[in-house]
Formats: structure tokens, sequence, C-alpha cells
């Protein structure tokens, strides 16, 4: 018995009790629970993974520590953030343990920007993101319709903004209006927003519901935090890809959105944006009542110088009775000259066959030969007076042509018509007549008589 070694004795276990590893593990955790029931822990979000069941894990961390973190997807869908890698955050929540891995975390139940420096600065990277994958750019703007068909319109159903842009719609150019109710603030407002988006692009051509040809996305002022919503990812991403031109009317004229980029055009204010999307009808009317008098202005003056043309030319033409009677005296002129010139000539004949007959060697061969030349002058006179009378009949032919073209007959052939009051005297101008005035229409193949009912 001298030689047993006394540290090989069972030692006795005093009052420390003896636990289990999962005793211990979930007794700290009862601990932790306990200890650090509520705190606020501010640090860079890192390693942020969103499961495939929806929970979010990541890593809160500061220059000298990590802490892991756990936030469950009921939770995650109400933290009116995206949670990102690099955020710089203010996290809310429970200390607890994962036994199974002897670590302990933190249990999110609320996630809050640090500070507005962080706020900006993550929708800067957001902006530089976005605008590098094109969706800002100036090639991808629709032009806004001049005067639509419907409007649409993505905002709250209650409040002022919706009065607004109905009141300036109904006093500038009254146009029907669709309103998709959503939420413009708090959790869940970006999808709401963006689903109105796609849901209005998704309405179908000529179905029950018509489709707006312009949208409006609107709300009223209100902090940064307020205005969050529209600077979310997925509402940037359905304004730029709205195949219906889209107006971005959110807060005062100095807030700035990211869905102001991606809009097809960004207005200051919602009643602007009303102002933007329908032209003002009085404004509208009056142009067009003014180009309506220079165009009328313009007709009255083309056709009083074609009248004045049609005139000068006429007076030059001369009256056609008087042109034929011309030319038959000239016709009888010229007959008159072949008959003299004919006699002459058969009396210088006679003269000469005097002259020449004691020369003849046989009367009966002079006398033919004389009567041969005869033939040959009365032949030659003949032809000269058919080519006289044809040259007449010709210039006479043409003259007539040149009357029948310009006469105001060949224009009613080609579809005009000419106004003439009770005395069939030509109206030229609408200070020529009155309301109620009965009026004849002369067209080519005859008159009408109409009256006149309004002057427009």
């Amino acid at each position: 018995m001298d030689d047993f070694d006394a540290s090989l004795s069972p030692q006795p276990r005093g009052n420390v009790p003896e636990l289990t590893v999962s005793e211990l593990a979930y007794s700290l955790k009862r601990t932790l629970e306990d200890t650090y029931g509520r705190v606020r822990v501010r640090g860079e979000l890192s390693k942020v993974k969103i499961h495939t069941s929806g929970h979010l894990y990541s890593d809160l961390k500061d220059a000298d520590a990590v802490l892991n973190i756990v936030c469950w997807r009921t939770t995650l869908a109400k933290l009116g953030l995206k949670p990102e890698e690099g955020l710089d955050v203010i996290c809310t929540g429970k200390i607890t343990s994962y036994p199974a891995r002897s670590n302990y975390q933190m249990v999110i139940e609320q996630m809050e920007l640090a500070g507005e420096g962080a706020l900006l600065k993550m929708l800067e990277d957001r902006k530089k993101r976005l605008a590098a994958e094109g969706l800002f750019d100036e090639a991808r703007k629709q032009p806004i319709p001049a005067l639509p068909t419907i409007v649409g319109v993505v905002t709250s159903p209650t409040g002022a903004v919706i009065r607004d842009i109905l009141h300036r719609i109904g006093d500038r150019f009254p146009r029907p209006v669709l309103v998709w109710p959503v939420r413009v603030q708090g959790a869940g407002a970006a999808e709401e927003i963006a689903a109105a988006i796609n849901g209005f692009n998704t309405i179908p051509e000529n179905g029950p519901i018509p489709k707006p040809d312009l949208l409006i996305v609107a709300r009223g002022g209100g902090s940064l935090e307020d205005l969050m919503p529209f600077n979310e990812e997925i509402v940037v991403r359905a304004a730029a890809n709205s195949k219906i031109p889209l107006i971005s009317a959110v807060g005062h004229e100095t807030d700035t959105t990211l869905i102001d980029f991606a809009a097809d055009l960004r207005a200051p204010t919602p009643t602007a944006a009303a102002e933007l999307a329908v032209p003002e009808r009085a404004v509208l009317i009056s142009t067009i009542n003014d180009l309506k008098g220079r165009l009328l202005n313009t007709l009255a003056r083309k056709i009083s110088q074609d009248t004045e043309r049609l005139g000068h030319f006429s007076a030059r033409l001369g009256d056609p009775a008087r042109l034929l009677d011309i030319k038959t005296q000239t016709l009888d002129h010229i007959s008159d000259r072949l008959s003299h010139s004919l006699e002459r000539r058969l009396n210088e004949a006679g003269q000469k066959l005097l002259t020449l007959a004691p020369r003849l060697v046989h009367p009966g061969q002079m006398i033919a030969l004389a009567e041969k030349s005869l033939n040959h002058s009365i032949e030659k006179l003949h032809r000269a007076e058919k080519h006289a009378l044809d040259h007449a009949d010709q210039r006479l032919e043409r003259a007539t042509q040149l009357l029948e073209l310009l006469s105001f007959k060949s224009t009613l052939k080609r579809g005009f018509a000419v106004l003439r009051d009770k005395n069939l005297k030509p109206v030229t101008s609408v200070t020529q007549t009155t309301v109620g005035e009965r009026l004849v229409v002369e067209m080519s193949d005859g008159r009408l008589k109409t009256n006149i009912e309004e002057k427009i």
C-alpha cells in the first residue's frame, strides 16, 4: 500500500454542478437573452445574404469586432430599407446564441440607416450603379403625348396630391384619369408603386379597362426617409422599363429622388405634372382659330389674285365674236384681192396676146399656149387662196381653243363652283353674305340653290 500513487485516487467534486454541453449552451442563451433583451448596435453590414427561406444572414462590424445578425423573413419585409453590403446602419433587437455553433448573434427587429450622411452615400452609390446600366440615358426617354387620351396616376388615393392633379387637369383640358392607389411611404410602399407602374403597362389594348397613354407617379413633400420608396431599385427599374411615357412628380421642387432620373420627364410638383400632362384648352383653341383665320385669308387672297389674272387675260383676249368678225373681214379682203388680181392678170394676158399676135405663126397654137398659161395662173391663184383660207382657219381655231381654256366654265369642269347672289352676281367674300341668305351655286353641269346657315 505504501507504493500507492495518490494522484490516481478520485478527487472530490465539491459544489460545482455537472452540466451537459446542451445544458450549458441553453443556459448561456437564456443569460444573454435576459441580460441583452433589447439593444441598439451601430455598425457596417458585411456578407449580406438572403437565404432561399427568405431570412437574412449578415455580419455587423466595426474596426475591432464582428457581430453575427439574423433577420427573419416576416421582419425583413417590414424593415423599410433594403440591406446592402457596406451600409452603415443602426440595428435594434435582442442578443441570443446559436447553440449548434456555440456563438452569439443578434436577432434584428428594426434597422435604420446611421444618419442622413449614410443614406445619401447609399443613394449616390445606387445612382451610379443604375446609371452605369443605362437606366438614366437620354436615349431611353420617350416623348410626352401632346394631348393624352387617358392619364394614369400612381399615388395615394387620399390627400391633397390626387385632388390637385384632378383639379388642374380639369381646369386646363379635361381628360379621363385612372388612379392606381398605393402607399407612398413606409414598408411595402416601393413594391406597391412598382406593381402599379407595371400594372398600367400590362393593361391590354382595347380591353374593358382603357389603357393610359401617359403616367404620373406623384406624392407630396416629406423627409428623405419619407421619400425613400421612390429611391428603391424596384421602383426605378419599373419607371425605366415603362412603355407608357412617365412623368415623376415626387416631393417639392428641391426634392430629388432616383425615379426622377429614370422617368421620361420630371415635374417639380404634382400640380406641375398635371400642367405638363395636358395643354391649356383656351390657348389651344385660340391658336387653332388664329391658324384658321390665316388659312382663310390666304385662300381669299389666292382666289382674288387668280380672279385678277383671269380678268387680265380675258381683257387681252378680247371678244371672240369681234375676233371672228375681224378674221371674216380679212378673208373677204383677201378674196377681193384675189378676184382683182385674176381680172388684172386676164387683162394683161389679153394685152400681151394682142401684142404677140402678129408674131404668131399660127393663131391656134398661140391660143393653146395662152390658154395653158392662163390655166396655170388660175391654179396658182386657187392654191394661194386655199393656203390663205387654211391659215386663217387655223388661227381662228387656236383663238377659239384659248378662249375655251381661259373661260371660267373650264374651271368649273375641274370641280370648282361659282357662288352668286340672288341677282346672279358673283360672291367673292364672306363679308358679302348674311346668315339665312339664299345663294346660287353654279357648277359645270347646272346650278343649285342653297341657304347660309352659319358663318364659321
